[in-house]
This record gives C-alpha cells, sequence and structure tokens, in this order.
C-alpha cells in the first residue's frame, strides 16, 4: 500500500527518486500513466494487470469508456527503476503533469502519484477545507 507525501526533485536527465518505502514494491517495474486532476499515477505492474483487466471488462459501444481506456493507455509508460531506485518520466507525461523540478509524490493507496510541488500545494489547500467538512458518506461503509 502506498502512503504518505514525499518531495523530491527531478533531475537534470528527467529522473526521479523513488521514495525509499515505495521502491521494494515498484522495484519489477511499474508502469505511469497521465491521472486525474493533471497528477501522473503511478502503478506497481501487478496492479495495472488489475486495472487493465477492469477495463477489459468494459463495454466496447460506450463511448466514454473507449475514449478512457484510449486516453489512460495511449500515455502509458513502463519503466523498470534502476539500483539507485530512479525512473525516468518521459517527456509527454511531464508536459501532460505540468512538472517542475520540484515534485510531490503521494501515496494512494493502490498507486503512488506524482504532482507538480506547486500544483499539489494547491489542490490540497482546496480540497482540506471539504475534506474537514464532510458529513455524509463519501465512500460507502466507511466510517
Amino acid at each position: 500500500m502506498f502512503l504518505g507525501t514525499y518531495e523530491p526533485r527531478l533531475d537534470d536527465k528527467a529522473r526521479l527518486i523513488l521514495p525509499a518505502k515505495f521502491r521494494a514494491e515498484l522495484a519489477d517495474g511499474l508502469v505511469l500513466t497521465r491521472g486525474q486532476e493533471r497528477c501522473l499515477y503511478v502503478f506497481s505492474a501487478q496492479e495495472f494487470a488489475r486495472v487493465h483487466e477492469q477495463m477489459r471488462a468494459a463495454p466496447l459501444s460506450s463511448k466514454q469508456a473507449r475514449d478512457y481506456i484510449r486516453v489512460f493507455l495511449s500515455g502509458a509508460s513502463d519503466e523498470v527503476p534502476d539500483k539507485q531506485g530512479r525512473i525516468t518520466i518521459p517527456a509527454s507525461l511531464r508536459s501532460y503533469a505540468g512538472l517542475d523540478r520540484e515534485l510531490a509524490v503521494i501515496g494512494a493507496g493502490s498507486r503512488a502519484e506524482i504532482w507538480d510541488a506547486a500544483s499539489w500545494q494547491q489542490y490540497l489547500a482546496e480540497k482540506e477545507a471539504a475534506f474537514s467538512a464532510t458529513e455524509d458518506e463519501v465512500i460507502p461503509g466507511l466510517f
């Protein structure tokens, strides 16, 4: 499970050093892809295979499903961390997420997310108040 918030930097070769706590789960390979809110999703190879199986179950007759799958998979990049736990983030994904040198890598349970640090701080500032004020059951069965 991916938990926590980390603040690494991209090096001059567009490489990211993965947080130490994430490396074991991602050591055998990972998939980077576009996420919602202009972040990048980071899946272990095993979790990505599970997500892909769910996508395969979507009806081909659904235009919304086809569109989502195309955008999601066409931007995907499989990577294997080097011995120092670094991965290269492709230029197209860096552009999509607006990544500069300062990043935020957050744990989101079954995946990690990579954000531009300023974008993450803005998102968090906007969403924390709503999170604190939530009264309704947002996630069924939780609390």
